[in-house]
């Protein structure tokens, strides 16, 4: 079987790129069209975001589909496919609501919660296919640094979408909503299909296949024998604990700055343009460290295994910092250089933790790898999906029982803090790979390749700045 060389990575990070920039549509530009132009109350916005969030349940299914047709190519469009259509009608379901505040109200809420399913069907199915492609074809040496290049291009697909559709959607028209959003999601798969266009063929020796189909087990059957892998379910448990504390931060920490701090709207934004901006930093740490690694000979410098735990503890350390500025209520304390370290922490254990998850797709039965990313996925988006809500109802209910506002935004950062520290004893225990091949992976990462986007702005807090790129295990 022959590896993807760069080419390769660089079309699969196209095909990631597009799924980002369908998502960023859809998860931010709507959400504020709801509630800003169509003035629906923000509960509503949250409940499709968490109907797309729930359907990601899925990908262990869609990971099994791929195992045992044996070839990711046709999930990886279909899932585009799909994803594009969801897209169209959730526009389309907004112009509906903007039209009346009756029948036709309730028609394109209907219409929406729909577009939602088929949103989390088409990430979870082109997604996770997508991932299971970079594990299997990508050289162990390769693997952090093909993981860093491949998120950064969805990143910067975010980027491109968000400036590029809001100029255009300006003057704001439901019509003109629908005419952007149809033509991001059509260009989307039209890409996709050029892009993955004999990819699966070129990286095998076999012409007809890309790999052996998986023996007919049933669905249950080969869960049932996934999760009783040691390292399979302790991963699992690993990135639902990580993701959890990593999600649960990022809707409170603009109402901390500005409620603490005095930050204004626009300040508070860019201190989610300052934490994110930090998050390249450490992703790019990562790909430069075994770049390093392989020049040196220092195979320590590049272990995704250091990357990830030293990440959750930096994180927790950080969360720690923001707890003291919520307790002290210290004006001087230096919280975007405090938000920054938060975001560096964040990066890194990001692409070291997808870079462990590339490594770790292949330990256990065989023909399992599309199963077990599934599995991951899975997590990390029901994580995703109750770290927003818990983040932001432990705030209320600390504000509840706690007078001091800075007091009660520092117990819920404490509690984040705690679970980064809970994932990197789980983390720890997370038995190594032992073959060659993988631990030439912990050896060093090939960084020939870093795309750098051109914008840091995105679909983060408040509609702006970068979604981290662990919500890369999430947009996927």
């Amino acid at each position: 079987m022959t590896p993807l060389g760069w080419p390769g990575i660089v079309r699969l990070g196209l095909v990631q790129a597009c799924l980002g920039a369908i998502v960023v549509l859809t998860t931010s530009t709507l959400n504020r069209v709801m509630v800003v132009e169509l003035a629906l109350p923000a509960l509503i916005p949250g409940l499709l975001v968490g109907i797309h969030y729930a359907v990601q349940a899925t990908r262990p299914r869609m990971g099994w589909g791929s195992d045992r047709g044996g070839r990711r190519t046709p999930w990886i469009v279909g899932g585009m496919a799909v994803l594009a259509v969801g897209g169209v009608l959730a526009a389309l379901a907004v112009g509906w609501m903007a039209q009346s505040q009756n029948q036709v109200h309730w028609a394109g809420l209907t219409l929406a919660a729909l577009a939602f399913v088929l949103i989390g069907l088409g990430v979870s199915a082109s997604g996770t296919s997508l991932l299971v492609l970079l594990a299997k074809r990508v050289a162990a040496p390769r693997r952090a640094a093909a993981a860093t290049c491949v998120w950064i291009m969805m990143i910067a697909g975010f980027a491109l979408t968000a400036g590029g559709a809001g100029s255009l959607l300006d003057p704001f028209s439901p019509a003109r909503l629908l005419a952007v959003t149809g033509g991001v999601s059509v260009l989307a798969l039209l890409v996709t299909l050029l892009a993955v266009r004999g990819l699966e063929s070129q990286s095998s020796d076999a012409p007809a296949s890309a790999e052996q189909p998986a023996a007919p087990v049933p669905f249950f059957e080969a869960l049932r024998e996934v999760w009783g892998e040691d390292t399979a379910r302790r991963f699992t448990v690993f990135v639902f604990i990580s993701m959890l504390a990593y999600s649960a931060q990022d809707l409170i920490l603009e109402p901390f700055a500005g409620a603490v701090f005095g930050f204004s709207p626009g300040e508070s934004t860019r201190l989610a343009g300052v934490q994110h901006g930090g998050v390249l930093v450490g992703m790019l740490m990562v790909a430069l460290a075994g770049f390093v690694s392989r020049r040196t000979g220092q195979p320590a410098l590049a272990s995704l295994r250091g990357w990830t735990l030293g990440g959750c503890l930096a994180s927790a350390l950080a969360l720690v910092g923001l707890a003291l500025a919520g307790w002290t209520g210290a004006q001087d304390w230096p919280l975007r250089e405090n938000v920054f370290l938060l975001g560096v922490a964040n990066g890194a254990f990001s692409i070291g933790a997808i870079g462990s998850m590339m490594q770790l797709a292949a330990q256990g039965r065989e023909s399992r790898e599309g199963l077990r990313v599934g599995l991951w996925g899975a997590a990390q988006g029901i994580a995703f999906g109750l770290g927003g809500l818990a983040g932001t109802a432990a705030s209320d209910l600390a504000h509840a029982l706690i007078v001091a506002s800075g007091s009660a935004y520092a117990s819920v950062f404490a509690v984040e803090g705690v679970l980064f520290l809970v994932a990197a004893v789980l983390g720890a225990r997370i038995a190594t790979p032992t073959s060659a091949s993988e631990r030439t992976a912990v050896a060093g990462a090939d960084t020939s390749c870093v795309f750098v986007p051109t914008s840091p702005d995105g679909p983060g807090s408040a509609g702006s700045g970068l979604p981290l790129a662990a919500s890369a295990l999430k947009a996927r």
